[in-house]
């Protein structure tokens, strides 16, 4: 993705800022996505902006596929989802608040087309870099392989929820849309909390009792998923921090 914009960055570099992002993500949720941009600008000279825009363009596919397993979900159990949700949220507060948030957004971006201060003009310099890494997406020269990883990572992540169940006796044969919602509430809330510390199983949780699944079995499902998933994110995301200095150390040595 930062190709088209004149830069292209080592290999390891990549591998160990993603490892990185996600270990960081336990501090402080997203700051991880700032700290890969950071390592980035440290260590491959791409302009902090850009590389943020272009790691905010992952985030917009991963979202794009999210809501088509929301709708693989819906197709599967419309009825069934959409009366629990009639029955436990104010809908109408919810397309309220939303409403609210858009025009918010509105008056903000006219403020800041219109304004010549220096804080409006530094944020329209970052917002434009934003925008250029955004884009990239539609202009990189691998961008059907860029579509299929995303899709293949999807699915086995989605999978990979699937297979655990295996794990746990009183899952067999559970439903696919169980799983889905599952997954949806699990993926939720990694993004709303550091790596859905203590949250992770009791997304899980809450997904599987709409179908009547046990408390107990659906807690060890979801422990199982984090610990496996953490334990991995601590040992390459540790690593990948102590190593970073040293692989670049080494490497500006041999250029030198």
């Amino acid at each position: 993705m930062l190709e088209p914009m004149g830069y292209k960055i080592k290999f390891p570099n990549s591998v160990m800022a993603v490892f990185a992002t996600y270990l960081i993500n336990y501090t402080i949720p997203r700051a991880g996505e700032v700290a890969r941009a950071t390592i980035l600008t440290n260590y491959e000279q791409v302009p902090f902006e850009k590389g943020f825009g272009t790691i905010v363009s992952e985030r917009i596919a991963d979202l794009i596929v999210m809501f088509g397993i929301i709708a693989i979900t819906l197709f599967l159990h419309f009825d069934f989802i959409f009366s629990f949700f009639i029955q436990k949220f104010n809908l109408p507060k919810i397309i309220m608040g939303i409403m609210v948030l858009i025009i918010i957004a509105v008056i903000a971006f006219m403020f800041l087309k219109r304004s010549k201060s220096k804080i409006a003009l530094k944020t329209k310099k970052f917002m434009n870099g934003l925008l250029e890494g955004v884009f990239s997406i539609f202009k990189m020269k691998k961008k059907w392989p860029f579509i299929f990883h995303t899709l293949f990572i999807w699915s086995m992540y989605v999978l990979m929820f699937y297979v655990t169940s295996f794990a746990v006796e009183e899952l067999h044969g559970i439903s696919m849309g169980a799983i889905l919602i599952g997954f949806l509430f699990a993926s939720f809330s990694i993004a709303a909390t550091n790596g859905g510390i203590g949250s992770y199983p009791l997304a899980i949780y809450a997904a599987f009792s709409i179908f009547g699944i046990a408390k107990e079995p659906s807690l060890a499902f979801g422990w199982i998923i984090w610990s496996s998933q953490t334990l991995m994110i601590i040992l390459l995301g540790g690593l990948s921090l102590i190593y970073l200095p040293i692989y670049n150390r080494k490497r500006q040595a041999k250029q030198l």
